[in-house]
């Protein structure tokens, strides 16, 4: 008897099999998809032994139930495949070529970090708890549609009377964009990722942010006063203003702008 052949190709397979296994975990982890998936399970397997056992009624409706299975994991699972999704999106971002085709050639206010650091410096001091997040090129619609309206500049004032503990728009997020507050009130996302049990709702929403969107997402704890980063998936803590100021400017760096065809001529 010979050996099943086993190639460089076989292993290859295998081990991307097995990653997206663990991806599929990762992003379910902590939500109800895995019961959902073992019910899935279960029925398959119902109908395998219905169909071994020629129960043909049963093994119909079965079968009919596992031939719209691949239109029924979409629905369910929805929310997780978008998220996925994006995910992927966002750690492409060299690969982009459809974001910067249709990028428009003007070059965009930025949006000026000054009132932000001062505002962030004074919550911190008087222990505010604070979530604002500052867009970038990722389109935060439905983001701004989840909260309030505003509209304004942005000021030091406004950021902190927005945060004010008994202030009515305190909860949720403040979203900016183009030197903005578009919205407040706004409901982030939380993280599926694993994070220390010592991070708050706050530090929580703010990974979650910035693993779908390119925004960079800053955090000022309630409880010690601390200010957080959050950009690409990742959380930097306890940042002084002047840190602060220097990574803002950073991501906030205008890029540069596309020359049209006519300036190109000229």
């Amino acid at each position: 008897m010979g050996f099943i052949p086993f190639t460089f190709v076989d292993f290859i397979d295998i081990l991307l099999v097995a990653s997206i296994m663990f991806w599929i975990y990762r992003m379910t982890k902590g939500t109800n998809a895995p019961y959902i998936l073992s019910g899935i399970i279960a029925i398959y397997l119902l109908w395998v032994v219905v169909r071994a056992l020629n129960m043909e009624l049963l093994s119909t409706i079965l079968g009919q139930l596992i031939s719209v299975g691949a239109i029924a994991l979409i629905i369910v699972f929805q929310p997780e495949l978008r998220r996925f999704l994006q995910m992927i999106g966002m750690r492409q971002k060299h690969f982009n070529f459809i974001t910067r085709i249709f990028s428009p050639l003007e070059e965009k206010p930025r949006t000026d970090v000054a009132p932000i650091v001062a505002a962030c410096s004074e919550m911190a001091a008087a222990k505010t708890g604070a979530l604002i997040v500052i867009g970038l090129q990722s389109d935060l619609t439905l983001i701004a549609e989840g909260g309030i309206a505003v509209d304004a500049k942005v000021s030091p004032d406004l950021l902190q009377n927005i945060f004010f503990k008994n202030a009515p728009l305190h909860d949720g997020a403040v979203l900016i964009q183009n030197d903005r507050v578009v919205a407040a009130k706004c409901i982030l996302p939380v993280t599926q990722s694993e994070v220390p049990k010592s991070y708050g709702t706050r530090h929580r929403s703010a990974i979650g942010m910035s693993e779908i969107s390119d925004a960079v997402i800053i955090v000022v704890s309630e409880e010690t006063g601390g200010i957080s980063v959050a950009q690409g998936g990742q959380l930097w803590r306890n940042i002084d203003p002047v840190r602060l100021e220097q990574m803002l400017r950073q991501y906030l760096a205008p890029a540069p702008r596309r020359r049209s065809k006519k300036e190109v001529a000229e």
